[in-house]
């Protein structure tokens, strides 16, 4: 599938190429955007699904004499990582990335996951395992270009944005057609409003997303994402204020008109929020992710905690 402009390679900017990958779906909307940045030698960002087709695309896209020097993972899901090892096999050069799918995750999603009764795991890439780990705050230098490694929490917890000057690589964490899924215990709300936080305060001019087209007004996208969020979370309280309910009838209420392939999705956003709110006291419930929710009044222990005290 080709993008709106018509081609699966479109030059963004000088010094910065992006082959499209042939994934979309309703999860990745026109594909996977894979970024070449630099001249001679490059990084390439997130090389993609594991598909030789879309190797052969990226290793064409190069111009004669040009290598690859640096193979740059935002986060391990299977539409971002997969491509790194065949790329690296290919050419040569490291896949640097944050840690595996386990890596930076918080407390409280180490101690679900370890109980494992909320599920969780779609896409993630359980075989990725970079050469080099970057750590929040690395600097990656090439043939005339720098990249500052920003760790943003909460989509995934091993997720990266890369900073190239006042132009951010954001992975899946803000993208311009769609808000991020976060599912637990990968996936961290609270994290994740931090991250935007973080964001929030820098002064960049575009972002160049995983998936979609780049977004020109960074600011207002990560206002509208923690409105969003802000939003979601009101509506279950205001429902919750009604009585107990589940989370599945919690989604199907908010989500109306949702296509029904998309719901499972959804529903794991909910329970994003219902952690959140579980572990600020607000909400209390019998167990997740089939229990019984409901508000817990002011002053009261909740009725099954999350985290040990």
């Amino acid at each position: 599938m080709r993008d709106p402009a018509g081609s699966t390679v479109t030059r963004p900017e000088p010094g910065l190429r992006r082959v499209l990958a042939p994934n979309p779906s309703p999860m990745t909307y026109h594909g996977t955007n894979t970024y070449i940045l630099g001249e001679g030698a490059v990084a390439v960002i997130d090389p993609g699904p594991a598909l030789p087709r879309h190797l052969d695309a990226i290793l064409s896209v190069l111009e004669p004499g040009e290598r690859v020097s640096h193979i740059l993972i935002t986060h391990s899901h299977l539409d971002h990582s997969p491509l790194s090892r065949p790329l690296s096999e290919a050419t040569g050069a490291p896949i640097l990335g944050f840690g595996t799918h386990e890596d930076g995750r918080s407390d409280v999603m180490k101690q679900l996951a370890a109980r494992r009764e909320i599920g969780g795991g779609e896409g993630i890439d359980t075989a990725f395992q970079p050469d080099q780990k970057i750590t929040d705050g690395a600097t990656i230098e090439g043939d005339g270009w720098r990249l500052d490694a920003l760790w943003t929490p909460g989509h995934i917890a091993n997720h990266l944005c890369f900073a190239w000057g006042n132009a951010v690589f954001t992975g899946d964490h803000v993208m311009g057609w769609a808000s991020s899924l976060i599912s637990p215990p990968d996936g961290d709300l609270a994290a994740f409003m931090r991250s935007c936080d973080r964001l929030s305060k820098r002064s960049d001019r575009i972002y160049y997303p995983g998936h979609g087209d780049p977004v020109p007004d960074p600011g207002n996208r990560l206002s509208w994402l923690v409105a969003h969020r802000r939003e979601r979370e009101a509506q279950i309280l205001t429902l919750l204020s009604e009585g107990p309910t589940t989370l599945r009838d919690l989604t199907a209420q908010i989500y109306t008109g949702t296509h029904a392939a998309l719901l499972p999705a959804a529903e794991r956003n909910m329970l994003a929020h219902i952690i959140d709110l579980s572990e600020k006291r607000i909400v209390s419930h019998t167990g997740l992710p089939g229990g019984l929710l409901s508000l817990r009044p002011s002053g009261t222990a909740p009725s099954k905690k999350l985290t040990k005290q």
